[in-house]
C-alpha cells in the first residue's frame, strides 16, 4: 500500500477549510492545519483547532507577514492545501497566495500544491463581464505563479457550493428554501452543477496522491446533480408535495438590480448570472488537461441534490 502524503491545509478553519481537515483525516493522512500564533478572543476558532488536534490533526504556527514560517510549516508535508476564504479582499487574498507559493518554492520538497479555487474553472472565462471576472483574473495571477515556479499542481472545480445554492433555489440572497414563491432566473432551465461541501473535501483529498490528476484540472460534476433552477424547485416542491408559485427575473432585470448593488455585490451576482443565465458550468466537455471526480473515484457515495434538500424540511 503506498505511503499516503502529509497534508498542510492553510485557512483550515473556513467553510471548506475544516472540512478539508476532516476529510484528510478520515482519509488517514498526517494533517497539519496552520494558524495564526496570535489569534486573540476569537473562541470559536481556538475551539475548533483544539477539536482538530484532538481528532489527531497537528497544530502549526505561522503568518504571512513572517515567510520563513510558511517555509518552515510548507517543509513539514508533501502536499499543500489552500483554502482561504472568499470573504478577504481579493488583492489581499492574492497576496497571500503568492507569498505561499514563494514559500512552497523555496522549500522545495512539496510534491503538490492545491490554490484556493473551489469553484468555477477561471480558465474558461476569460470573457466574464466586469467586476465579477476579477475573481476569474485573481486566480488566474495565482496559476501562472505556480506554473512559473515549476510547482506540482492540481486545479479544482467544485462549481456551485450545495448551501448557498440549494438552500436558496438558487436565488442570490437566499440560503433557506421558500415554500411559498421562487423567482426563476431567466426562464430557470440552464444547467448548473451542485456539489455537497463534505463532498467537495472528499473528492479533494481524493486527488492528491492520484498520478491521474497530477498538473491537471479535476472537474466535479456528480452526474446526477446537473440540474437547471426549475429541476431544484420541482425537486423541493415533491418533497414538499406543494407547488410554488413562480415569477421570472429577465436578464435585463438581473444585470439593472446587479448594477444597483455596492463592488462586493456586484461582483457575486456577476457569478450568479454566468451560472444561471448563460450556463457556464455545464456548457463544455471537460477534454484535455482535466479529469472529473465521480468518474475518477466511482466509490464516493455522493449527496444528490433531493438528499440535500431533505435537511430543510
Amino acid at each position: 500500500m503506498a505511503t499516503k502524503s502529509k497534508v498542510l491545509i492553510v485557512g483550515g478553519t473556513g467553510y471548506l477549510g475544516k472540512r478539508l481537515v476532516k476529510a484528510s483525516l478520515v482519509q488517514g493522512h498526517e494533517t497539519y492545519v496552520l494558524h495564526r500564533a496570535e489569534i486573540g478572543v476569537d473562541i470559536e476558532k481556538v475551539q475548533m483547532l483544539l477539536s482538530f488536534k484532538q481528532q489527531g490533526a497537528h497544530l502549526v504556527p505561522g503568518s504571512f507577514s513572517d515567510q520563513q514560517s510558511l517555509v518552515d510549516a510548507v517543509k513539514l508535508v508533501d502536499v499543500v492545501i489552500c483554502a482561504i476564504s472568499g470573504v478577504h479582499i481579493r488583492s489581499h487574498q492574492i497576496l497571500l497566495q503568492l507569498k505561499l507559493v514563494d514559500a512552497i518554492k523555496e522549500a522545495g520538497n512539496v510534491k503538490r500544491f492545491l490554490p484556493s479555487e473551489f469553484g468555477t474553472d477561471p480558465a474558461r472565462m476569460e470573457n466574464a463581464m466586469e467586476p465579477g471576472r476579477v475573481t476569474f483574473d485573481d486566480k488566474m495571477v495565482v496559476r501562472r505563479a505556480i506554473e512559473e515556479a515549476g510547482i506540482p499542481f492540481t486545479y479544482v472545480s467544485a462549481n456551485c457550493f450545495a448551501g448557498y445554492f440549494l438552500g436558496g433555489l438558487c436565488q442570490p440572497g437566499f440560503i433557506l428554501p421558500s415554500r411559498d414563491h421562487v423567482h426563476l432566473l431567466g426562464d430557470g432551465n440552464q444547467k448548473a452543477i451542485y456539489v455537497d461541501e463534505d463532498d467537495i473535501a472528499t473528492y479533494t483529498i481524493k486527488s492528491i496522491d492520484d498520478p491521474r490528476t497530477l498538473n491537471k484540472t479535476v472537474y466535479i460534476r456528480p452526474p446526477k446533480n446537473i440540474l437547471s433552477q426549475r429541476e431544484v424547485v420541482q425537486i423541493w416542491e415533491t418533497l414538499i408535495e406543494k407547488e410554488l408559485l413562480k415569477s421570472s427575473i429577465s436578464k435585463e432585470e438581473f444585470l439593472s438590480t446587479m448594477r444597483e448593488q455596492n463592488y462586493a455585490g456586484q461582483v457575486g451576482l456577476t457569478h450568479y448570472y454566468h451560472v444561471c443565465y448563460e450556463g457556464c458550468l455545464a456548457n463544455f466537455e471537460i477534454g484535455e488537461g482535466g479529469e472529473e471526480a465521480s468518474e475518477l473515484y466511482p466509490e464516493v457515495k455522493y449527496t444528490t441534490v433531493e438528499d440535500y434538500m431533505k435537511r430543510y424540511l
